[in-house]
């Protein structure tokens, strides 16, 4: 279950964060949430230009199995969404890490990463 190894935080809710250049968040799902969500249906992506707080509803992911809402990790403005996912929800199930990432946030406080679990804690978290 490991992540693809590019120095990824998550969040108890199942996102993952990886920092960019220029305080630029990539967000997206771990394989767990995936895995438990089942097959990806529909993507509903936040808006370029959106501003988001950290902790803050921003998009959801509709599967064959449940909805699920889905968290900024940061605060600041959504500058990219993958529009990949409009046509091939599926590239949250086939590729969560890579090509399965949904937006991207141009932090306005990079350091809310900091309370953002390590891979090894979120592991050992959602095996309890």
């Amino acid at each position: 279950m490991a992540s693809d190894g590019t120095n990824l935080v998550y969040a108890s809710s199942h996102e993952w964060a990886r920092l960019l250049d220029d305080n630029i968040v990539e967000v997206g799902i771990s394989n767990y949430a995936q895995e438990s969500l089942g097959d990806v249906v529909y993507v509903e992506l936040p808006q370029v230009g959106q501003s988001v707080s950290a902790g803050q509803e921003c998009c959801a992911i509709e599967s064959v199995k449940a909805a699920s809402d889905i968290y900024a990790p940061v605060s600041g403005e959504v500058v990219d969404v993958n529009d990949s996912l409009d046509g091939e929800p599926e590239l949250l199930n086939d590729s969560p890490y890579s090509g399965g990432w949904m937006f991207r946030i141009k932090a306005s406080n990079p350091s809310e990463l900091d309370g953002m679990l390590s891979e090894e804690a979120y592991l050992a978290g959602i095996e309890d």
